[in-house]
């Protein structure tokens, strides 16, 4: 468990990273690719803009010191640098016949004039025709260049006006600023490291509280559960899981009890056959039938008790009860017509109600006919019992409000103590007016499963020698439940 939290953590941790530094160098990419395209922009824009400046100035003829005209090339060359200041990275030179006539000023840190790759370049033929913005690499740097022809009508020997920004100087400042750009990067990377560790921790402290506690858990110990500390969603797990670890108790324990109830009561009509089997005369027709009789006597009580327990183990599925919308009145006259075969008494209906209410008609005319039969077991022929439904006033509860349809059966029986009125629904739970042989004792248990499908519960109210009253509550969750 704890490599597989090593493996959660640490691929957690590796995604985070990886989609940091993806943005990371995502964002630093188009940051560099946009620098390297406005420094481009940028070098060639002063370029120009210094050409289109010194077009003016030699397009006005004169020496703005004199007011006269230039007599030559190397005069206009001379006033337009003068009148130029170079950036930082930023050189000029001016040539005259193919020779350096003027340079930068001292001042003036990129020294053309002392490349001779660049010269080359700038004293070329191929420059004298017109003015291009060039990129120039030579064993020196790299140059983004422009040559600006000169020629005067007062003089026939040509000037070229030669203007330059170190390239890779430039390009140099961009890669330091990238290379900060990494470097807090870096720096963000390990900061979210740090945070997604202590993320990771926190987000994966349930589950090792939930491994801690299962375990812990054992066959015989199901009552361990996980602090709840917060109200986020880790919370809400926890609370889930320890739901689901009450379910999961409570499933164990009834299937314990159930186990212990059905060894015992399947327990004693095997004993019951087996020994009267063993003792049986197979010579005398007499013993023959009578131990023919209790063993299918007793084996008839098993089948009865074996598919009660079926019953049972459906009850917790999802579609032990099909609720659908159900005329009440006429499922009470259904239920009435049915029940009258069960016994030589006298039945009616004491009280109904005409709605339209959502439930299982088949299980409820199941769980009614359990307890009609129940109250023909204790009570004398002839003797009364009612059958009824209502539909209570609004009640409140935890989902809200609501109305409640309360089916019920009232006889005139023997009646049941208030100690045993409790016990009776459990499995195989018997009063103390009730015989082992008269029925599987899960009929009130099977009753109790299908009022708590509908979310209702069965209840009794009953005295001995006064008769008993059994309900059955369901809420009103559909129809129209109009009386």
């Amino acid at each position: 468990m704890a490599v597989h939290q090593w493996s959660i953590r640490s691929r957690v941790l590796a995604g985070m990273l990886a989609l940091v530094g993806l943005a990371l160098v995502l964002a630093g990419t188009a940051i560099y690719a946009v620098e390297r395209g406005e420094l481009n922009e940028r070098l060639d824009d002063s370029l120009s803009r210094s050409v289109q400046e010194f077009r003016v100035l030699a397009g006005t003829g004169l020496d703005p010191s004199t007011r006269r005209p230039y007599a030559h090339a190397e005069e206009l060359l001379y006033t337009a640098m003068q009148r130029t200041l170079p950036s930082g990275n930023q050189g000029m030179i001016g040539l005259t016949a193919r020779r350096l006539q003027w340079t930068a000023p001292d001042t003036v840190r990129l020294r053309l004039e002392a490349d001779p790759g660049f010269l080359a370049w700038a004293t070329s033929p191929d420059r004298a025709d017109e003015a291009r913005i060039e990129t120039v690499g030579t064993a020196v740097t790299t140059y983004r260049a422009v040559v600006v022809p000169v020629q005067l009508s007062s003089d026939p020997e040509p000037g070229r006006f030669v203007l330059a920004y170190d390239y890779a100087a430039e390009l140099r400042r961009i890669n330091q600023n990238f290379a900060v750009f990494s470097a807090v990067g870096v720096l963000v990377m390990l900061v979210a490291a740090g945070a997604a560790w202590l993320f990771v921790e926190r987000m994966l402290r349930p589950v090792r509280l939930l491994r801690n506690t299962a375990q812990q858990i054992s066959e015989t110990d199901l009552s361990r559960r996980i602090d709840v500390s917060g109200t986020d969603e880790f919370a809400e797990l926890t609370t889930t899981i320890n739901a689901m670890l009450d379910r999961l108790e409570g499933a164990v324990e009834a299937q314990r009890k159930l186990l212990d109830d059905v060894g015992h009561e399947l327990r004693t009509p095997v004993t019951i056959v087996r020994g009267h089997l063993e003792v049986m005369d197979g010579t005398d027709p007499d013993d023959v039938d009578q131990a023919r009789e209790i063993s299918l006597d007793e084996l008839g009580r098993m089948s009865l008790l074996i598919n009660d327990l079926v019953t049972l183990a459906t009850s917790n599925r999802a579609d032990f009860v099909v609720p659908r919308p159900t005329d009440v009145g006429v499922l009470l006259d259904d239920i009435l017509d049915k029940a009258t075969a069960l016994g030589d008494r006298s039945w009616r209906i004491g009280h109904r109600v005409e709605a339209r209410v959502w439930l299982d008609p088949s299980r409820v005319t199941q769980a009614m006919l359990q307890l009609c039969a129940n109250a023909v077991k204790f009570s004398s022929p002839g003797s009364d019992i009612l059958l009824g439904s209502q539909l209570l006033a609004a009640q409140s509860d935890d989902e809200g409000v609501r109305r409640v349809l309360r089916l019920w059966v009232k006889d005139a029986g023997s009646g049941i103590d208030e100690a045993d009125q409790l016990r009776i629904f459990d499995r195989f739970g018997r009063g103390r007016n009730s015989s082992r042989a008269e029925g599987s004792g899960l009929g009130l248990s099977i009753v109790s499963a299908i009022s708590a499908a509908h979310g209702g519960r069965v209840s009794v109210d009953s005295a001995p020698g006064a008769g008993s009253i059994f309900r059955i509550d369901i809420p009103v969750t559909g129809g129209d439940g109009h009386t």
